[in-house]
């Protein structure tokens, strides 16, 4: 089975269904245990850094993985944390691509 960090996201035209609860939990398993699912409408993950340049490189990085994948998340940075909400704006909802976006913050930090 392909790896959701090595699948592309396919941007979101709009119409298409949400997610179903049954659809988000074998996909929330292939991420790192520290996403959440946050009222089925996005997912949410918080890190940590020894300090602000560490935390500003990965949400550039992270950045980086948006603009190549055409697919943008919501980021808070502050000293020594960088807080990542992931979901299709389009739908105002979970799809595929929201959990491929995730799997590809993971590799940042694996």
């Amino acid at each position: 089975m392909e790896q959701l960090s090595e699948k592309q996201c396919i941007p979101c035209k709009g119409g298409v269904p949400p997610l179903s609860t049954s659809e988000m939990a074998p996909l929330l398993t292939q991420l790192n245990p520290d996403w959440q699912i946050v009222d089925g409408h996005h997912l949410l993950r918080v890190w940590s850094f020894d300090n602000f340049v560490k935390a500003l490189q990965f949400t550039n990085d992270a950045g980086a993985i948006c603009e190549q994948e055409g697919h943008h998340a919501d980021f808070e940075l502050s000293w020594g944390r960088v807080s990542a909400k992931v979901w299709t704006h389009k739908i105002d909802a979970l799809v595929e691509a929201d959990f491929i976006l995730a799997a590809k913050f993971d590799t940042l930090t694996n």
